[in-house]
């Protein structure tokens, strides 16, 4: 420490009643043993958690100038000048450079170690402004690349062409701190904090890209500048923690393994393919213990009620219809979850097995030696079940024996691809169900979507335009109300996206004698939807429509992922 202040922070922090004598006492202790600033070892044992007045004051202090990072855009060039390993051992970020005098953003800027250390890679004389930890490392992460310090080591360590051509041996070999593991490890637990879905890792001529999907949209992913001759490392390291044939990049390949983080566990389900340039790899992170229940999924008032009644009849079946990422699984786990007891044998079959539900047997298919839906779904029957999930209804083998399994008393939850419910109707037809034998057995299409939150740390009041009202099919009377709608700003907390989470909308179609007469005379599509929403049925738009109305989304959002029905 170069400079001691006249004034003691901690006195100035009980003036201000920023903190009171006991945290003072026990953050003084707690200083002796770090060695930390006073404000840091404050603000790290959370007695105080506001930047905006701590930092100013400290700066103030300390006799040195205080910036925020959030707000602040950094030239390519600036961020050159100090190596990625350096800005993260040393958690320095640099500002500019001006007058051969490099200026970098510190949490510590009175450390002459952080200035020597930084002079031994950079001309000129360094000059340190102080800025929050968190707000350097998050700087870091944004203008160097996830483990771009771990890629730095590695290219400094490792021949690039070597790294080419690495095998199995050689990449297991790798004990020091930079790794391909040990980026690996960085890139999934980003991806975990930034609630990614699935992380793609895709090649190019002279270039590797890495995105991770967060709430249903991909989103770019920060990289060092050289990660792209470590492709190759980086692809069989995936493979050999997917049990994978290392060798094999002809042909598409998937697996998987798991990881875990604090005490979450990730099931992460891999898969390879073959492009002009490389293998495409898409990970997907499934949370194998988080269930939802329905008011999670965004099932309330009467739709929740729907569902619990048709979740509790002994026989029949329940289709729940969608696109592919529409929470179509999650939505059934739910419902099991819900009538799971002890006095009831539940069965499911999928591909893959996306949660694990304590007392219920689950079965993961495996075509390769024969075990379909089909094979499944006709052993299950041996095993004397009351309720059985059939991960998806693919083919007529499959349709029919559950058909035949819902008419021999058992209750069966099953998924199909369809854009909305009335068309599960129409998808069984196609397959070569017979109508009587639909309407003997099905009991309801539940179509779904999910929609973007608005994030509640930036929600703010917007005006609904017209042209979005016509959108959204609002009535003259709805228009005139002109009520206040809601959407994000954008913030840290969201990633200045506006949105976080995701919620379900829905439909639920009703197979009820009306119904029933249509599907007899295979009725079209369209007019089965008329029928239904003629007795009752709210499409997903409406769904949609009430959720914006609560200040849960936009419209926007409800036409982004409801854009067939809009139509």
């Amino acid at each position: 420490m170069l400079f001691k202040p006249k004034v003691l922070f901690g006195q100035i922090l009980l003036q201000n009643n920023i903190i009171n004598e006991e945290q003072l006492n026990t953050a003084l202790a707690k200083q002796k043993e770090t060695g930390d600033l006073l404000g840091v070892t404050l603000m790290k044992m959370g007695f105080v958690d506001e930047e905006a007045i701590m930092l100013p004051l400290l700066a103030e202090q300390l006799d040195v100038d205080f910036i925020s990072l959030k707000e602040k855009a950094i030239k390519p060039d600036i961020i050159r000048r100090v190596p990625a390993k350096f800005a993260t051992y040393y958690k320095v970020l640099p500002l500019s450079y001006q007058d051969e005098a490099l200026t970098i953003a510190t949490p510590h800027p009175l450390d002459i170690n952080i200035i020597d250390g930084i002079g031994l890679v950079t001309q000129g004389k360094i000059h340190t402004i102080l800025a929050s930890e968190k707000d350097i490392m998050e700087g870091i992460r944004k203008y160097y690349g996830v483990g771009a310090e771990t890629i730095d080591k590695m290219m400094d360590s490792v021949d690039v062409e070597d790294a080419l051509d690495q095998t199995v041996d050689n990449i297991e070999e790798i004990d020091s701190d930079a790794s391909i593991g040990k980026f690996i490890n960085q890139i999934l637990l980003q991806a975990y904090k930034d609630r990614a879905t699935d992380i793609h890792i895709e090649p190019y001529e002279n270039d590797l890209k890495i995105r991770y999907r967060v709430d249903g949209i991909l989103y770019d992913t920060q990289l060092p500048t050289n990660i792209w001759h470590f492709r190759d490392a980086i692809n069989s390291r995936i493979k050999i923690m997917s049990n994978l044939n290392i060798a094999e990049k002809r042909l598409p390949q998937d697996g998987r393994f798991k990881v875990k983080v604090g005490v979450v566990d990730l099931d992460l389900r891999v898969s390879f393919l073959p492009t002009p340039y490389g293998e495409s790899v898409v990970i997907r992170i499934l949370s194998s213990t988080k269930l939802y229940n329905m008011r999670e999924l965004g099932l309330a008032g009467e739709k929740q009620n729907i569902l619990n009644e048709l979740i509790k009849k002994p026989h029949g079946i329940i289709f729940v219809t969608g696109p592919t990422g529409s929470g179509k699984t999650t939505t059934l786990y739910s419902c099991l979850s819900n009538i799971n007891n002890t006095d009831r044998k539940i069965i499911t079959i999928e591909d893959p097995i996306e949660y694990q539900l304590a007392g219920t047997t689950q079965v993961q298919i495996n075509p390769g030696i024969g075990l379909t839906f089909a094979a499944g779904l006709r052993s299950m029957l041996r095993h004397d079940p009351d309720i059985m999930m059939v991960g998806e209804v693919r083919d007529l083998e499959t349709a029919e024996i559950a058909v035949q399994v819902a008419l021999t008393g058992h209750l069966v939850l099953s998924t199909l691809h369809t854009n909305d419910a009335a068309s599960g109707i129409t998808r069984l037809i196609d397959m070569g169900v017979e109508p009587y034998l639909i309407t003997s057995s099905v009991e309801c299409f539940i179509a779904q979507r999910l929609v973007r939150l608005i994030c509640p740390k930036c929600k703010k009041k917007m005006k609904v335009s017209v042209q979005v009202a016509q959108e959204l099919r609002l009535d003259s009377k709805e228009i005139s109300e002109g009520f206040t709608l809601f959407e994000g700003e954008g913030c840290d907390y969201c990633n200045f996206t506006g949105f976080y989470g995701r919620e379900g909308i829905y439909e639920f179609l009703k197979v009820d004698e009306a119904i029933k007469e249509m599907i007899m005379n295979k009725a079209s599509v369209s007019k089965i939807k008329s029928k239904a929403i003629e007795s009752g049925m709210q499409p997903l738009i409406r769904d949609g429509w009430n959720k914006v109305r609560q200040g849960l989304t936009t419209p926007s959002e409800v036409i982004r992922v409801t854009k067939e029905e809009t139509n």
